[in-house]
């Protein structure tokens, strides 16, 4: 985390401010992220000179910065990743400092003290009390401090979702307005999707919109209808959040990714990084689960799909428009970083019009990309958002990272396994692995440890796997069925990995939660 660029982002969104421009070396290049002890390529800094301009306020006409871009926002989102990146960048460091103390009698002390004023908890008193013998336990203490930061990162993240009330009233009201009774989003498992909703999307967790990540966002059609029959059921049973009879669709989304600066390394390796194949699977994936529902119970006018493609460089996405009918083109998108550039020194009122003026033209576009006319209305309204939305976070992007990430490849903290923290959404902080069991899930838990064979497992350091899954406490038994899928799910994954777990290099951390978001998440005794 860039936290110069962070502070002087914070600084800006107080008022009008003057941005000193020059080239500057890029934060954390040809280093490795967040003390991790992972290797990050070195990427080529931007040149080209910046004089120094005004920053305005948003929505002020002359500013050479975009008019729509919410700042203030922008500054609470800097903070928020400044702190939960700042955990984890913490734990090498101070591990090492430790690693590097005296063994006398009073070294469990001096380590306890080192990490109360640099991480901020205890370390586990039964790892330092044996430390006399051959030295501290590294591996079990970094596992200790990676499950640590996360426990408080979504403590942090659980307190901001409960001063978000108005936001995500809103955020339901919008979508209502705009004909959604649910939104259901799959992106990619790949951690640096992990902000989609928060950071690139803009948009609060609410009760009717949710995120399930699957690699190569192949999500699983068969649970996706349930959850549209179980969806469709409470609308007719309670009329919650809408009624049967409103009128209003069921949306189904797909996010795929790529890497505008290495397309063929760094983008979806569930697809080869091969960016066509990961947009036509996405496309067939949608129109299975359009066709499913219609095929069941022949409703199909009642869903709408979407694609949206994120440049995870950079943050931008590509929304590939419906048509009239709903139905999606590979070639038939707004592509938001170019719409960013054309906008950014209109006004506001101009820069808003840009937006539809763009959803316009792609929709109308001949050739391959060809549509049976414009989306409906409220789908219209929905992408305008999404693309408005997102123009924060180009900026957000540019403004601490000078446009382009430092960390284009895999850098996550840890391996999130079955139901996911959907509270904690940040680039980059967990490789998510969505299954019930590890037999179905085998591909997807491969992949992730894969990752941390090059991020953490070569330099000694092992891989964290978090187990979580939830609960619903108005179920009798509900917990206590988690609680043992955790501890099935531990073992099967010791199992399948057995020389990395006799090393220590695989530790699993087990917790359940109530359904509501925002619940507390309860730790499973091993």
């Amino acid at each position: 985390m860039n936290t110069r660029n962070a502070h002087a982002l914070r600084v800006r969104s107080a008022g009008p401010q003057r941005r000193t421009a020059g080239p500057q070396q890029r934060p954390g290049a040809g280093v490795a992220p967040y003390g991790l002890g992972t290797a990050t390529a070195a990427l080529p800094v931007r040149q080209e000179a910046r004089t120094e301009v005004p920053v305005a306020a948003a929505g002020n006409t002359g500013s050479t910065r975009h008019p729509l871009v919410d700042r203030a926002g922008n500054a609470r989102l800097a903070r928020c990743e400044e702190a939960v990146k700042g955990r984890f960048e913490a734990i090498a460091p101070t591990l090492k400092a430790i690693a590097g103390l005296p063994r006398g009698g009073d070294f469990a002390a001096r380590a306890q003290a080192l990490a109360g004023e640099q991480l901020g908890y205890a370390l586990p008193d039964r790892v330092l009390d044996d430390a006399w013998v051959a030295g501290p336990d590294i591996k079990a203490l970094y596992a200790h401090c990676a499950f640590s930061a996360l426990k408080s990162s979504a403590t942090q993240f659980a307190q901001d979702l409960k001063n978000q009330v108005e936001a995500v009233q809103d955020t339901r009201n919008f979508f209502l307005d705009c004909g959604f009774h649910a939104v259901d989003i799959s992106p990619c498992a790949d951690g640096r999707l992990k902000g989609l909703s928060r950071y690139i999307l803009r948009l609060p967790l609410t009760s009717f919109s949710w995120r399930k990540a699957y690699a190569g966002a192949l999500f699983d059609v068969e649970t996706d209808v349930r959850h549209w029959v179980a969806t469709e059921l409470r609308r007719f049973r309670e009329g919650v959040p809408s009624t049967a009879d409103s009128g209003t669709r069921y949306l189904k989304v797909a996010v795929y990714h790529t890497s505008s600066s290495d397309p063929c390394h760094e983008g979806c390796a569930a697809h080869g990084s091969n960016e066509h194949k990961a947009i036509e699977a996405a496309l067939e994936r949608l129109g299975q689960f359009r066709q499913a529902i219609e095929n069941a119970f022949c409703c199909g006018a009642s869903t709408d799909i979407l694609l949206i493609g994120v440049d995870t460089d950079t943050d931008a996405i590509k929304v590939h428009l419906p048509d009239a009918n709903g139905d999606l083109s590979a070639h038939r998108w707004v592509d938001n970083a170019q719409l960013y550039r054309d906008s950014a020194g209109m006004s506001a009122d101009q820069a808003r019009l840009a937006v539809h003026e763009a959803i316009r033209q792609a929709s109308a576009k001949g050739g391959w990309g060809s549509g049976q006319g414009e989306p409906h209305d409220g789908m219209r309204r929905l992408i305008a958002n999404l693309l408005i939305n997102n123009l924060s976070q180009i900026e957000y992007v540019d403004d601490l990272y000078d446009g382009r990430y430092p960390d284009i490849g895999h850098a996550e903290r840890f391996i999130s396994v079955g139901d996911g923290f959907e509270e904690v959404q940040m680039r980059n902080v967990a490789y998510y692995a969505h299954l019930h069991t590890l037999e179905e899930g085998a591909a997807d838990m491969d992949v992730g440890i894969k990752i941390f064979q090059g991020l953490n497992v070569q330099h000694g350091l092992p891989a964290p796997v978090a187990i979580h899954y939830r609960y619903d406490a108005r179920v009798p038994g509900s917990r206590e069925r988690m609680v043992a899928k955790c501890e099935r799910v531990r073992a099967a994954i010791e199992q399948r990995y057995p020389e990395l777990h006799a090393q220590g290099l695989l530790v699993c951390h087990l917790s359940v939660q109530d359904l509501p978001t925002g619940s507390l998440i309860e730790e499973v005794a091993s």
